[in-house]
């Protein structure tokens, strides 16, 4: 992929140009490499700038795809490769001897390869810690969620309360969002109260060092449109997690600010076939 950037040939050349105008001008001028500001090397694509804090090439699009009522799932998408969320074995000294997860409960649980390899090392490291996490729901297809949801409505006099998503609408369908509990939790009717948990606060502050973000935080309830979720977390790799932590935004907002990077790049000439990848669509339209 190529970059343009100040080399050191660059910038040795541009002693020697400055040297030899000094020796003309009969004074010597003297400065260090210090004193020329280096700047960023900036992804270029074609002749086209890509003016975006994270470089296209750090993002994969299957795994930063936005899903909600707005941007929907058909009934036939899936995440693929999966991987089967197994039981953790520990080996004598304690380590993972089968590259499982601790799990609230038997039922079969599956996650999009690279998302549930992640989430084996992040329960790995929180072991570490002394924080024992649990896998509590993963993938959902659609014809589950549809079961789910028009269930809920059933329970809820028809009302849509915010805390199940409309089939084709939620983050689990991808495979890359995951509900992770405390063992203490496992059984529990999910509330906000989990938020104060030392496993919703470990995950909180070290999840995105490993490709996870919090999916539903509570300050962005009226821009996700889903209740405060500490406990659900969605893989999108490691650049995009922890700029979306750092920054405290939602997968919404941070989609804003891609789309808006898209236009400007394709208004300045760049090819819409680069990024068109990285738009986001529905299945309805």
């Amino acid at each position: 992929m190529p970059f343009r950037m100040l080399s050191a040939v660059l910038i040795i050349a541009m002693m020697f140009t400055f040297h030899a105008f000094a020796e003309e001008e009969e004074e010597e001028i003297e400065f260090t490499l210090e004193d020329i500001v280096e700047l960023e090397e900036v992804p270029v694509y074609g002749d086209v700038d890509w003016d975006f804090p994270i470089d296209l090439a750090d993002m994969d699009p299957l795994m930063i795809r936005l899903v909600n009522k707005y941007v929907l799932l058909s009934k036939e998408d899936k995440p693929d490769p999966v991987m089967t969320m197994v039981a953790r074995k520990a080996n004598k000294d304690g380590s993972n001897a089968n590259g499982g997860v601790n799990k609230a409960s038997g039922s079969k649980m599956q996650l999009q390869e690279t998302c549930g390899k992640a989430m084996v090392e992040m329960f790995e490291a929180a072991l570490n810690d002394g924080i024992r996490l649990y896998l509590k729901s993963a993938y959902r297809s659609y014809q589950t969620q549809n079961t789910m949801y028009y269930n809920r409505l059933k329970k809820n006099n028809g009302k849509d309360d915010g805390w199940v998503s409309k089939p084709g609408a939620s983050d689990h369908q991808t495979g890359l969002g995951a509900d992770i509990v405390s063992r203490s939790w496992r059984d529990k009717a999910m509330n906000a109260k989990f938020a104060q948990t030392d496993e919703a606060k470990w995950l909180y502050n070290n999840a995105a060092r490993f490709g996870f973000i919090l999916r539903y935080p509570s300050d962005k309830e009226e821009i996700t449109e889903i209740n405060f979720e500490p406990w659900h977390y969605r893989y999108v790799g490691v650049p995009v997690a922890e700029y979306i932590m750092d920054k405290g935004i939602s997968l919404e907002e941070f989609h804003e600010e891609l789309q808006a990077a898209i236009d400007d790049f394709i208004s300045r000439g760049g090819d819409p076939a680069i990024v068109d990848p990285y738009i986001q669509r529905s299945a309805q339209e």
